[in-house]
């Protein structure tokens, strides 16, 4: 099974890939059916839409719903390449995902187990399975070097 949670962080890695390409800080998300279709693929456009709540999972559920045609994202995975923040997990748990697969931890906003965890909180109406760590360097790799290159032109400016 970890072979395939990397193939299928594979897609979400190249959308993070898009997402920096756009300026955009680099996480991608996909959501995967219970039969193993892809539902939807997307990538941080928080920048590009003028929304701030234009992150990869969010837009993810949004096209994953209108795909199915419904709010309730039972039985289905979501794959993304950092930890979902506050915002991302509460939609995360509204939509029922029933799996998250993520990347790398976020300590500074992640909402799976870093700065809060919403996966294993009874208070909560839907507590999804959570598996992390998966293809972490490459993904940590991404955030790190967009950042890096960011502060970098900061000083040459």
């Amino acid at each position: 099974m970890h072979d395939n949670h990397s193939k299928l962080m594979k897609l979400a890695i190249n959308e993070a890939i898009k997402a920096g390409q756009n300026d955009e800080v680099p996480i991608g998300a996909v959501i995967i059916a219970e039969s193993g279709e892809i539902l939807s693929q997307a990538h941080n456009s928080t920048i590009n839409l003028s929304d701030p709540t234009a992150h990869a999972e969010i837009l993810a559920l949004r096209m994953a719903a209108n795909k199915i045609l419904n709010y309730r994202l039972l039985n289905t995975t979501l794959y993304v390449t950092v930890e979902p923040c506050i915002m991302c997990m509460g939609a995360i748990v509204h939509a029922r995902v029933s799996r998250i697969v993520f990347g790398t931890n976020d300590p500074k906003w992640g909402a799976a187990g870093s700065l809060y965890n919403f996966t294993n909180d009874s208070r909560l109406n839907h507590q999804p399975e959570l598996i992390g760590g998966i293809c972490e360097d490459e993904c940590r790799r991404l955030i790190q070097d967009f950042f890096r290159s960011k502060r970098n032109s900061l000083l040459v400016e």
